[in-house]
């Protein structure tokens, strides 16, 4: 396996690309389990461009910033995962969002973007991208004809995040690409929800699939990073600026300790499924629910997209109950197992309250007919659930016992 090429590796299965995808044993030791490499800096034994215009893909490690062993390792198998020709590594999934888009925008262009998706991402587009000269047309990405209604002439980029954060909106990958591609723009997909496990974006049409690894591909709750993949020259373009020239680099610790995640994550997927799906059957048929967001129900309004280019439901969902801050301050008192904090993917589940006039008025700012439609689906605020790896039984308990 040590010696498998990429090429072999992408016939073998996910569990067995998810355990021995970029690494091999060391090469000095033999140590089975990839290294953690510290150094900054490296010793080399040829002349070097110190120029991070001039970086190959046969440039050898010089400094960590440009390039890291343990990084690298991490890029090697999230890009045979994704079935993508390179990754690139971040500092946090939010890095990778903003380098996707200061790299591949610039001045007077435009981006179609989702008006609904994880509020550091919408704040960006709508307060940072527009002083530097770029347009943006948040839309509601799950309808296809609300994205062609707002691409003009100068669209270059659509960025939709599918499963969407907090509503579970799903977006119609294949369709946006197809649709992108005809007016020359690229297809960039937040699927941090979904994971290589549920969906590959790039092999539905999409140019670059970005990650939060924070979250379900590094799993534990522990490591903070992100991850964009796709084309060599799209990734080299990101390495060149986002990393070097912006500085969001990922930590070779956090690197590894993701790795270590990542062996693991076909199996965690498939159990954070089975235990958001029963969750999700158990909130729905409660009393004291009023609506159940879970793209894996038969009642989520894209159901049957979901089940078309999903291959697992994730274990994320939200739902809606009357007197929301009521709940949230029940569940902050008594919640025995459910630990009632942000972030997602973890092994421990996670809840959470999005209040609605919170989210409109600092991040979303819907109006009109889609903050209509906002409003109708959120009412007063969503619970969004990270399900983890708990018994599902204890966890519906949990739930029970303060709604």
């Amino acid at each position: 396996m040590g010696n498998m090429k990429k090429a072999d590796l992408q016939k073998l299965g996910v569990q067995t690309q998810a355990i021995h995808a970029g690494e091999s044993p060391d090469a000095i030791t033999g140590a089975s389990t990839p290294n953690l490499v510290m150094s900054s800096t490296f010793v080399v034994d040829e002349e070097v461009s110190f120029s991070a215009h001039n970086i190959s893909e046969t440039t050898p490690f010089v400094y960590t910033r440009w390039a890291n062993p343990t990084t690298s390792q991490l890029e090697s198998k999230l890009a045979t995962l994704e079935e993508a020709e390179a990754c690139v590594a971040f500092s946090s999934g939010m890095a990778a969002s903003a380098a996707v888009m200061f790299s591949h925008l610039g001045h007077g262009d435009h981006i179609v973007a989702s008006n609904t998706n994880y509020p550091g991402t919408a704040e960006f587009l709508r307060d940072t991208l527009p002083r530097m000269g770029v347009e943006v047309s948040p839309v509601d990405t799950s309808r296809i004809a609300s994205i062609e209604t707002a691409i003009r002439p100068n669209t270059r980029m659509l960025w939709i995040e599918t499963p969407s954060n907090p509503l579970l909106r799903i977006s119609d990958i294949a369709a946006a690409a197809d649709l992108a591609h005809r007016h020359g723009a690229l297809l960039a997909v937040d699927s941090t929800f979904a994971t290589p496990i549920a969906t590959r974006p790039l092999s539905l049409g999409a140019d670059l699939v970005v990650h939060s690894l924070t979250k379900y591909i590094g799993g534990h709750g522990d490591a903070m990073g992100g991850a964009v993949a796709g084309r060599s020259d799209l990734i080299g373009r990101l390495r060149g600026e986002g990393v070097i020239h912006y500085g969001s680099v990922l930590s070779p610790f956090n690197a590894w300790l993701i790795l270590r995640g990542m062996a693991t994550l076909p199996l965690r997927m498939r159990a954070h499924e089975e235990n958001a799906s029963q969750v999700a059957e158990f909130l729905e048929a409660h009393p004291r629910v009023e609506r159940v967001f879970y793209p894996g129900l038969s009642s989520h309004p894209q159901h049957e997209l979901a089940q078309s280019q999903m291959r697992n439901f994730s274990g994320m969902l939200s739902f809606r109950v009357r007197d929301p801050r009521r709940l949230a301050d029940k569940m902050m008192r008594e919640l025995a197992v459910i630990h009632y904090a942000v972030s997602l993917g973890h092994q421990r589940s996670l809840v959470y309250l999005l209040e609605t006039e919170d989210l409109i008025e600092s991040s979303y700012r819907l109006s009109g007919d889609e903050l209509g439609k906002y409003r109708a689906a959120a009412g007063e605020g969503l619970f969004r659930l990270s399900v983890g790896l708990e018994d599902a039984v204890d966890l519906c308990a949990d739930l029970d016992a303060v709604l």
